[in-house]
């Protein structure tokens, strides 16, 4: 820009000519104020997120906890304890476990030290304690964030960053009993979720190798075919074998001579019985014998506890990762476009890749995002329909007042329920109205009111307003905590979403009873 003697300001940029002359008797701190006010805005670039990640809202958040309690509460059920490993792992820990999908971990740039990865999932890092600590038996669960380099699909539930919630047991144990539990708490855990129908499809690695080996193929080439195997659920044939035959060099024949395995699929004593049969190619094959006859086992047991309805055995579930050496099953949701929300198996020689002595153990892992996504899904449904809203907060009382300057007093009283366990709020105005005081309540979903004014602190009493059962009683200063912890447990249990119509029409009768205009 240029500046002439007369206060002209010329902008070649624009062409433009601006007047700045300054008023009479201007200071030069003036003057230069007006030309930064002609200055162009910088301008702030809107935030953003990496890709395949997500913040998560109040509401969000909601249904979020109450899944992981869920799951939580199943996994304590069966007296699983809880560990934590960090984030990060030395990169050789991580190294050759994953097959093909070791390209999806995320290396940390070197700082002239240990070569580090972002953990991958729960299950190596798991494998590294038991080692690391000279473990021989436990049973854990662990809740944490993995990260992968994939390609997100965010509404199909695929994240670069995303929570985990893994139950594993590790030990020397009967044939198939620890097995047996963790697919009970897989059975378990999608009950008390109630996300619909689903199916657990169950597989035996030593099914997948004997009837590769039986098909022809080179043992060199047994897990590279697996992984194309194990996208059948994703693709159709066709594409799976153009996959085995162009990309992995298998021959056209052996190709054509798995299908007949991996389209074997049913209830899983019918199909046990008919690969048993003296005349399936399994017959001849001592790998398939030793699967089929621990199939045996784990069925009878499965059935025992109630929880073979669900499972579905099926020959082309092939799960890709290299570290599962028997039994291996995934859970899917019947209608559901978000693929597997569980996963899980055997994997016996885990722990010896760290230690060099293998302690046998079986595990699950739970996709709590995919699982998320489907219960907010139908949290907001369920919303709309009943015309309410998903709870925000777990406040079971607001302290409220009428009248100015009660401020400190409702802090007070406050600290007085926080310190008897009870979820309070006190309201951050000054002197709020009472009509708004009862609003934030019936928008918050909580559920009783304290309230005080001028008359009730002279007469050394509170009143207590129950907005679900309609009612009111007074009660003594004294007795305040000890009334307030029985009206909550006479209330029904709190629900994530909440119904306005249940406490909309206590508004009228409670601006009544306490004489305060709306």
């Amino acid at each position: 820009k240029i500046l002439f003697e007369d206060g002209t300001l010329y902008c070649p940029q624009h062409r433009s000519l601006t007047s700045v002359r300054s008023q009479p008797g201007a200071t030069f701190e003036e003057f230069a104020d007006s030309l930064a006010a002609m200055a162009p805005k910088a301008r702030v670039a809107k935030p953003k997120i990496p890709k395949g990640t997500r913040d998560f809202k109040p509401d969000q958040m909601t249904i979020k906890q109450e899944a992981f309690e869920k799951i939580t509460a199943v996994f304590k059920r069966h007296g699983a304890v809880s560990i934590d490993t960090p984030v990060f792992e030395l990169r050789e820990t991580l190294t050759g476990k994953y097959g093909e999908d070791s390209k999806l971990i995320y290396d940390l740039a070197d700082q002239g030290g240990e070569l580090l990865s972002l953990r991958y999932d729960l299950t190596v890092p798991f494998a590294r304690y038991v080692a690391l600590n000279g473990i021989t038996n436990i049973k854990r669960y662990h809740i944490a964030k993995v990260y992968r380099r994939d390609n997100p699909a965010m509404n199909r539930g695929r994240f670069r960053e995303f929570n985990q919630c893994d139950f594993d047991i590790a030990g020397v144990y009967p044939s198939m009993v620890p097995d047996a539990e963790v697919l009970k708490v897989l059975t378990e855990i999608l009950d008390d979720l109630d996300l619909g129908q689903y199916e657990v499809k169950l597989n035996h690695r030593g099914l997948l190798d004997a009837m590769l080996d039986i098909a022809g193929v080179p043992p060199e080439k047994f897990r590279p075919i697996c992984s194309a195997i194990d996208k059948l659920d994703k693709e159709p044939w066709d594409f799976v074998r153009r996959e085995m035959v162009v990309d992995k060099g298998l021959e056209e024949g052996v190709a054509d001579a798995i299908r007949p395995f991996v389209e074997l699929r049913g209830q899983p004593q019918a199909l046990l019985a008919k690969l048993l049969d003296k005349g399936h190619a399994f017959a001849g094959h001592a790998g398939a014998r030793a699967a089929l006859e621990e199939l045996r086992t784990l069925f009878g047991y499965l059935e025992g506890m109630g929880a073979l309805a669900n499972i579905v055995f099926d020959l082309s579930l092939a799960r890709g990762l290299d570290y599962y050496t028997g039994v291996i099953y995934e859970a899917v949701l019947k209608g559901a476009s978000v693929g597997s929300v569980a996963a899980g198996g055997r994997f016996d020689t885990l722990v010896g890749m760290f230690s060099g002595k293998d302690v046998p153990a079986v595990g699950v892992s739970i996709g709590i995002e995919r699982i998320y996504n489907i219960m907010e899904e139908q949290a907001r449904a369920q919303a709309k329909e009943e015309g309410c809203s998903i709870r925000e907060t777990e406040t079971e009382v607001l302290v409220a007042s009428i009248g100015n300057g009660y401020q400190g007093r409702r802090m007070g009283i406050a600290s007085r329920l926080w310190a008897r366990g009870i979820k309070a709020e006190f309201g951050f105005k000054a002197n709020p109205k009472m009509s708004d005081s009862l609003g934030y309540a019936l928008k918050q979903g909580i559920d009783l009111l304290v309230v005080f004014g001028e008359n009730e602190l002279e007469n050394g009493v509170f009143k207590i307003k129950n907005l679900v059962a309609q009612t009111e009683v007074t009660v003594s200063s004294q007795g305040l905590e000890e009334e307030v912890l029985k009206s909550l447990a006479a209330l029904p249990k709190r629900r994530a979403i909440f119904t306005y119509n249940s406490v909309n029409k206590a508004t009228a009768d409670v601006e009544s009873k306490l004489k305060v205009n709306a």
